[in-house]
């Protein structure tokens, strides 16, 4: 695959190859609850396996539009903040240029959930022209309820047993890198639960919870 991002996330790069001419340019968050002795509803399984792949295929041809680069990149990072598989879509203005200070809106969707990206092309790569740089921000984050499990279980390896959270759907909105109102307890073997919960965040890599 020639497309591919080989920086931190944020500051990406990209084969600018089939470059069109011409520039482009909700949350479900509640109150952080206190902590309770309430047992919480949902139990999540154990998933199949603690990897989620992102390479999604097809892959664009080499010498597709930059634009089509632009949605297949943006659809992978979208895979890693669901850290679970859906499925998934991206649309970015058909007339995206990959010229420096280019600046455009993409929305990405996973299994019906949508998270628009703002876009800045940057320069070339100094090591390569066929490489341009670029950064996009999502407006919110993706919190799915296989990517909790997904996260939770294998952050705790085999010293859980089950873990009780607080209703999360399938895919959901939330903002990115804050405490919303989803919680989960990993309650490990040979323990009982407590009722006493963790919060549950998005982050661009992915489900976290303390």
């Amino acid at each position: 695959m020639r497309i591919k991002i080989v920086a931190a996330v944020g500051c990406a790069l990209l084969l600018a190859t089939g470059c069109a001419n011409g520039d482009s340019g909700s949350e479900d968050a509640g109150a952080e609850p206190s902590p309770t002795a309430t047992l919480l509803p949902q139990e999540l399984t154990k998933p199949a396996t603690t990897v989620v792949d992102d390479e999604i295929k097809p892959s664009p041809a080499e010498d597709a539009p930059f634009a089509e680069q632009l949605e297949y990149e943006l659809r992978r990072r979208t895979v890693k903040m669901a850290y679970a598989e859906g499925e998934t879509t991206a649309t970015c203005p058909g007339n995206l240029a990959s010229a420096k200070s280019t600046k455009a809106t993409c929305t990405t969707t996973f299994d019906g959930v949508e998270v628009e990206w703002a876009v800045t092309i940057g320069d070339n790569a100094a090591w390569s022209d066929n490489y341009v740089q670029y950064e996009a921000t999502p407006n919110t984050g993706l919190l799915t309820r296989d990517g909790v499990a997904r996260y939770l279980y294998g952050n705790n390896r085999d010293s859980i047993d089950y873990a009780l959270c607080s209703n999360i759907p399938k895919a959901v909105a939330v903002p990115l890198d804050k405490d919303n109102k989803y919680r989960c307890e990993v309650v490990r073997k040979g323990q009982k639960p407590t009722g006493y919960s963790d919060n549950v965040w998005a982050t661009e890599s992915g489900p976290r919870s303390y």
